[in-house]
This record gives structure tokens, C-alpha cells and sequence, in this order.
């Protein structure tokens, strides 16, 4: 005999798996340990899928995960610092054609990843949400449980932040 409930659970949170490992791997920077994370977090949206009462099920996942990471962290890893980017640093534009341009775009993506990686988490956060995930602002902020006010200065100030970081990563032009 089924379990509704289980059908129920597998319909609405399952189909966003990929989501919560994007965002678990994001936040604690290792593929292992998003996997334990996200694992946990599964098991706690079962536990309290009875307090799921509709609405976006991947946005109530998404927030499990992310108490999830932060719990998680909190236990396995040093506070974070929260130091600030050099103010100094310059920006360039660059524009690649041709037979590199395959390389330099795994160059780019590399660069990027290590630049979200420089993130504070909160910033790395959104910028992951809403970039990768496709998250609107206010789901955005369900997920983090701040205002959405919050969340689109979250994403300015990252976005603003990891500008900065590209044009530190990207080679002087002489």
C-alpha cells in the first residue's frame, strides 16, 4: 500500500534535489559535505512535511537547506571573517574571439567561481538564488527569512563585490 503522505513528499519536494545541492554546495564550498547536508536537510523536510501547507515547495526546501548549511557550518567550521574587498582594485573589459575562445571561457568560469567563493556567505547566498537557482527576490527572501529590501541589497553589494574581485583576478593590460 502507498503512503500519501510519502507520494505527496516525493511530488513536491524531491523534483528540486539539484537545487538544494547547488545552494549546499555553494554555502559549505565542498561537494562531500553538501551532500551530508543536503541529506540532512531531506530528512528534516520529511520529518515536518506535515507544516508544509502548500505553497513553493522548493522555496520551503531551499529554506531548510539553508538553516540547514548554517547549522551544519556552525558545528564544522570557523566563523567566517567578514573582511572587505580592497577598495583599490581596478576594472577592465575584455572581449575574446577565436580559436581560445573555448579556453578563455573556462578561464572566465573558473575565475568566477573562485570569486563567488571570496563571497561572504550571505552575499554568495543570494547571488545563488537568484543567479543560479532563478529565485525571484521575494522567494529569495522566504528562503533567507529577511525582507526582500535586504535581499536586493544583498544583491547589489555582491554583485558590487564581485566586480571588484574580477577585475583584481584579471591579467594588467600594459
Amino acid at each position: 500500500m502507498k503512503d500519501p503522505r510519502r507520494e505527496r513528499f516525493d511530488k513536491t519536494v524531491l523534483p528540486h534535489l539539484d537545487a538544494a545541492f547547488n545552494l549546499a554546495r555553494w554555502l559549505t564550498r565542498n561537494d562531500h559535505d553538501a551532500e551530508d547536508v543536503v541529506q540532512e536537510a531531506y530528512l528534516r523536510a520529511y520529518q515536518f512535511f506535515d507544516s508544509f501547507h502548500g505553497g513553493d515547495g522548493r522555496a520551503w526546501l531551499l529554506r531548510i537547506v539553508r538553516n540547514t548549511c548554517y547549522s551544519w557550518l556552525e558545528k564544522n567550521r570557523p566563523r567566517e571573517s567578514a573582511e572587505a574587498f580592497d577598495e583599490t582594485k581596478h576594472s577592465a573589459e575584455r572581449t575574446d574571439t577565436g580559436p581560445e575562445a573555448p579556453l578563455v571561457a573556462n578561464e572566465n568560469r573558473e575565475m568566477l567561481r573562485r570569486a563567488l567563493e571570496e563571497l561572504p556567505s550571505e552575499f554568495r547566498e543570494a547571488i545563488v538564488l537568484r543567479n543560479l537557482e532563478g529565485l525571484s527576490y521575494k522567494e529569495i527572501a522566504a528562503v533567507s527569512g529577511v525582507p526582500i529590501g535586504t535581499v536586493m541589497s544583498r544583491l547589489a553589494r555582491a554583485r558590487a563585490r564581485l566586480q571588484e574581485c574580477l577585475a583584481g583576478l584579471l591579467p594588467e593590460e600594459s
